[in-house]
């Protein structure tokens, strides 16, 4: 399953309404370490199909709903569960370290 890109209409039914645990990774068009780290969210996104939701959100198209979830430097990646944010990884990191956030949301 390929990570699903939305927008900040989408914000709120998709990731705040989800049944399951929510992996979101807000990105810049622009920024490097972002289309490094698009591979592993696509990966995880296959990995944890049917046990969590992977979503991507522009951060320069969407500046407002950036703003709103305090993004200080992209790539962030943002763990919710039940409609709240339960972890955030800021920067390039190992996939090892997304999986963990995944599981602080209560994904086994």
């Amino acid at each position: 399953m390929m990570t699903q890109e939305i927008n900040q209409s989408e914000y709120e039914p998709e990731i705040l309404g989800s049944p399951l645990p929510v992996l979101l990774d807000v990105y810049g068009e622009y920024c490097g370490p972002c289309r490094q780290l698009a591979p592993v969210i696509d990966r995880l996104a296959t990995d944890y199909d049917g046990r969590a939701r992977v979503f991507k959100i522009d951060a320069g198209a969407n500046q407002e709903l950036a703003g709103s979830l305090v993004i200080s430097a992209v790539p962030t990646v943002v763990a919710f569960r039940d409609g709240r944010e339960v972890g955030r990884l800021v920067g390039l990191r190992p996939e090892s370290a997304y999986r963990k956030l995944l599981e602080s949301a209560g994904v086994s």
